[in-house]
């Protein structure tokens, strides 16, 4: 990394995010910038995901969510797509056991069937040997899309009406983010989007109906601790309503 690092400093418990999820954007513009490959853009991507996986984990961020690759990813050129299916892989075979040492409890989520069994085994085994750590939980999603979760999760409440264990008046907000592939973990307070865009591109649709949003001009491969700091420092300084007044959140805080 160029440049100069700005120091470290704690955010307060009170004003931490639990849940961050970024969209990890521009590694082909940064390669193109560079006058690279495309693929020379998602490779230098890892090292910009070790280094905010260390920045959360240290700010005691409870869980990341990382967009890895969407289901609309599938209509990128053949060669791209096959070098990020690789990179996948090998990410999973030398970097899983480093996220055990450190008690991080690493979830896949996203429609796996499209995968090579290969890949789906290293997963499976990823999620077995990491699921009861503690420390923090990664999240990558991977062939996700918001509408595909949402969907699902659907379907699965239809069955359950139709096989008599649910009235469809029984459905509930609850009810269906309970299905969701993170519905069991926090809402994301904080995503986090790089490269200059300013979509959510079908991540996480259901759950980032109150959630912070916090956009860099920065490409992903560049977004490394000090970036992630400021993005930290800028979602402590927010005043989250979840449509109250601003008297009514004062009010609370006194109570508190």
């Amino acid at each position: 990394m160029t440049g100069q690092v700005t120091a470290e400093i704690p955010v307060e418990a009170d004003s931490r995010p639990r849940h961050v999820a970024i969209i990890m954007d521009g590694n082909n513009r940064w390669a193109k910038a560079h006058r690279l490959k495309g693929v020379a853009g998602h490779k230098a991507g890892v090292d910009a995901v070790k280094a905010v996986v260390e920045t959360c984990a240290r700010q005691g961020v409870e869980v990341l969510t990382l967009f890895a690759f969407s289901s609309e990813n599938w209509r990128r050129p053949k060669d791209e797509v096959s070098a990020l299916m690789r990179l996948f892989l090998i990410a999973l075979e030398r970097e899983v056991r480093k996220l055990h040492r450190n008690n991080i409890r690493l979830r896949i989520i996203g429609d796996r069937s499209a995968f090579n069994s290969t890949l789906q085994e290293h997963m499976e085994r990823a999620e077995t040997l990491t699921r009861d750590n503690t420390a923090m939980t990664l999240v990558i999603a991977a062939n996700y899309g918001g509408h595909w979760d949402i969907t699902e999760a659907t379907r699965q409440v239809a069955q359950k009406v139709r096989a008599g264990e649910l009235e469809a008046s029984d459905i509930t907000d609850d009810l269906i983010q309970q299905h969701l592939s993170i519905g069991d973990l926090p809402m994301p307070d904080l995503l986090i989007r790089t490269a200059g865009e300013q979509r959510i591109s079908n991540f996480l649709l259901w759950h980032l109906a109150y959630t912070e949003f916090y956009f860099s001009e920065v490409f992903w491969p560049d977004f490394k601790a000090d970036q992630m700091q400021k993005a930290l420092e800028a979602y402590a300084g927010r005043k989250r309503r979840f449509g109250q007044t601003d008297d009514q959140i004062a009010a609370r805080a006194t109570k508190q």
